[in-house]
């Protein structure tokens, strides 16, 4: 399992480069992605793509290759193998025919993005990408809705804004980090607001390139207060607030989700 740059060709480890070099057999995702990185350091290794829509049979090839005694190489278009793509099932099907697995570390998007967001290192959980549907999507989100965690996506930039708004609707507008383009030539770094970040995307004709997003995690939820719902909104209200600032300081008072008080009052 071997990790390869984000982007910029030079982050790449000596080891890396030695065992790419040697092995009889390198498997990637796009082939002619990992033949531009093997052309840059001299290494002339045939390759064989290997992902999602393929990786049952390709994989039974490459199991072949293995128990014949070749080595492989398995590598993902950028970063480290193994995370969001297909890459754990052959490690689970080698290490259950008694092949040995071995970890050549390097670049890793996740941590990479972690590393320079400023947000809590400490704890994180590494989400991946958020379902494609948007019902499907809201979902997954409900579940992260209560973890204390940092939050690590992986996002496609045609569905980068739709995750923005459903991230921001359902986590609330919390700190997050935009990690764009990573170490190539119009790399992006951006810490705000989770509908700062979507009107920064949204201002432009075209979102390109891989993005990752590091969200803040739940905050500790405040001491709840004893008045009813409808009271409190009514109150708020009372006093002059408006019926969104209302909404917003009731869920906060009350520990609840904003859209929950919102169709419990206005819905």
């Amino acid at each position: 399992m071997v990790a390869t740059p984000l982007g910029n060709l030079e982050d790449i480890t000596l080891r890396a480069v030695r065992v790419l070099r040697e092995v009889g057999l390198v498997a990637c995702e796009d082939t002619r992605r990992t033949a531009r990185l093997l052309k840059a350091h001299g290494i002339a290794t045939p390759t064989l793509s290997y992902f999602e829509h393929n990786e049952r049979w390709r994989g039974a090839r490459i199991l072949e290759a293995l128990r014949a005694g070749k080595s492989v190489a398995l590598v993902a278009d950028a970063g480290t193998p193994g995370l969001s793509d297909p890459g754990y099932r052959l490690v689970r099907d080698a290490r259950a025919e008694g092949i040995p697995v071995l970890p050549v570390p390097g670049p890793s998007a996740a941590v990479a993005a972690l590393s320079v967001s400023g947000l809590p290192t400490d704890r994180f959980l590494f989400v991946g990408f958020l379902p494609a549907r948007a019902g499907a999507r809201r979902r997954a989100l409900t579940e992260l809705l209560e973890v204390r965690e940092t939050l690590v996506l992986y996002e496609s930039p045609v569905r980068v804004l739709a995750s923005l708004q459903d991230m921001a609707d359902i986590l609330g507008d919390r700190e997050a980090f935009l990690f764009r383009e990573a170490t190539k030539l119009h790399e992006e770094y951006v810490r705000g607001r989770l509908s700062a970040l979507k009107g920064l995307l949204g201002d432009r004709p075209r979102v390109r390139g891989e993005i990752v997003l590091v969200v803040a995690g739940a905050e500790e939820a405040p001491a709840q207060s004893e008045e009813p719902l409808s009271a409190l909104f009514a109150r708020l209200t009372a006093e002059g607030r408006t019926r969104r600032e209302a909404v917003k300081e009731a869920a906060h008072l009350l520990g609840l989700p904003a859209r929950e008080v919102y169709r419990r009052t206005l819905g």
